[in-house]
């Protein structure tokens, strides 16, 4: 075998010259996709091990480490690969480098995969790299890299390909190594809190919790109808009535069969929580906490941007009863009406087309969206909402109208929900039976009473609050992200013929 660099006839088809490759490695190395190949260190811990390496040093040390390559220059002499972390540059010489380790070179492809023993040195250009010694073919890729410094352009190859979206965007690969960070954090925040972590059905038999439209399926077994969970919430009550814990709470998966939207996916990340002994206000300040907590392990401060804005998670955050909210924005008093046809009259006076038989509660709310909700963009608690659109919360003392519940508003989005949560089995059993009468008239034939649900408050459920948290939409926001689909990994996305 000699220096020169063999001479390889192939195909201009870029995907053939690749299976040409892989069955001439094939014949030269036999196994091209090894089970095992043991790393001694990580590009970054090596990176870090080394960063006081003066230029044009050659060290004693012999590492072996692992990775795609990422470019090559010199006919494979400079070759960057990169692992989860970092990036090493290989350096193949014949000073160097064994000649059966060279002669991998000329079929070696970028988005190929690669295991490399050598000595550590850097360069006199002060690159840390590794003078090859064993080169070692870990991964054929049949299908070339997208183009290096543009990735993926299209949109919606990012959302259906995000396997290269990750693989050539340093942003998206960061965005969703945050998004691990984000849930652990929340996970371990409320841990710390005392909070117990459970588990509760994704199939459910009868849904509720919210109002929303179900997935629905079968289960072959019980030959039974069933839906995905639209939300935990009755069986972690039911957690509190066991007396199994006093602070529960669920981070998983919930699906809603309704629209899609830069701030909306059917299925999402929530994490619920409920705490006996508490009242909404106790659950405001846990999410101010937990809010500056995350924003401290991502950006290490409680100020950070989004888009053109700073946000800033630091609390105390501000706090504003939604009739009040209102009445700042349009002038509108409805604490000062007695009837819901007194709150149409004034709404449509105000030039808001409100449907002919809203209630009092419903017209407060639809004003609230339409002339406040986008106002809120630092973190805000909105409270005092309408006991008509909150079936499960406690009555403010004094005004029966309304109830003991808040939303936590940023950047015009709602992150969280929450409520002194209604333990009084008479009054539930009440306002259940009207939830489930509105929902059979607007056509849900298939909402049923959750009977079981009622037999465990019956059983007595302590006073608690109880929160839910919109995870995705607060990565959203600590990730800089304009769309819901930049930080799920795998989006839902239509047939490519459609």
């Amino acid at each position: 075998m000699t220096d020169k660099t063999p001479e390889i006839t192939l195909s201009s088809d870029v995907t053939e010259v690749r299976a040409q490759k892989l069955k001439m490695l094939r014949e030269k190395i036999g196994d091209v996709y090894p089970a095992h190949f043991h790393r001694t260190i990580t590009n970054a811990d090596l990176a870090a091990k080394y960063e006081t390496l003066e230029a044009d040093v050659v060290t004693e040390d012999t590492v072996t480490v692992a990775g795609r390559v990422y470019s090559a220059r010199n006919s494979g002499m400079f070759m960057d690969i990169h692992d989860a972390g970092a990036k090493i540059q290989i350096f193949s010489h014949k000073d160097t480098t064994p000649e059966d380790a060279r002669a991998l070179l000329p079929l070696i492809d970028i988005g190929d995969i690669i295991g490399v023993t050598g000595i550590v040195r850097r360069t006199k250009r002060g690159e840390l790299s590794i003078n090859a010694h064993e080169i070692t073919m870990l991964t054929k890729a049949l299908l070339p890299m997208p183009e290096k410094w543009h990735g993926l352009s299209d949109v919606e190859q990012r959302y259906r390909k995000r396997h290269l979206d990750i693989m050539t965007n340093e942003d998206s690969k960061l965005r969703f190594q945050q998004r691990s960070k984000i849930v652990s954090g929340i996970r371990h925040f409320m841990e710390e809190d005392g909070f117990m972590e459970v588990e509760t059905p994704m199939l459910h038999s009868v849904y509720g919790g919210a109002t929303a439209e179900p997935f629905k399926t079968h289960h072959n077994t019980l030959k039974l109808d069933m839906f995905l969970r639209i939300a935990p919430e009755l069986f972690l009550k039911r957690t509190l009535v066991s007396g199994l814990t006093d602070k529960v709470f669920e981070i998983n998966r919930n699906f809603r069969n309704e629209g899609v939207s830069t701030r909306h996916n059917p299925e999402f990340t929530m994490m619920e929580c409920y705490w006996a002994y508490a009242d909404y206000e106790d659950i405001m300040d846990l999410v101010e906490r937990l809010f500056a907590k995350l924003a401290m392990s991502i950006h290490g401060s409680t100020e950070f941007a989004f888009g053109d804005k700073e946000i800033s998670f630091k609390g105390p955050f501000k706090r504003v009863p939604m009739p009040d909210a209102v009445k700042e924005a349009t002038g509108i008093d409805f604490l000062a009406m007695k009837t819901d046809e007194e709150a149409r009259t004034a709404a449509k006076a105000a030039g808001f087309e409100v449907e002919k038989d809203a209630t009092w509660g419903e017209c407060l709310a639809f004003i609230f969206e339409e002339k406040v909700e986008g106002t809120l963009i630092q973190p805000s608690h909105v409270t005092h909402f309408p006991k008509d659109i909150s079936p499960f919360a406690k009555e403010v003392p004094g005004e029966p109208r309304l109830v003991e519940r808040f939303e936590t508003y940023c950047n015009a989005w709602e992150i969280g929900n929450a409520f002194s949560e209604l333990n009084d089995p008479e009054e539930q059993r009440k306002r259940m039976v009207e939830q489930l009468e509105q929902a059979h008239a607007r056509g849900e034939k298939a909402k049923q009473l959750d009977d079981e649900f009622l037999d465990a408050i019956d059983q007595g459920m302590p006073p608690a609050g109880g929160l839910g948290i919109g995870v995705d939409r607060l990565i959203m926001l600590l990730t800089n992200a304009p769309s819901i689909r930049d930080i799920i990994l795998f989006p839902a996305r239509r047939n490519r013929n459609d």
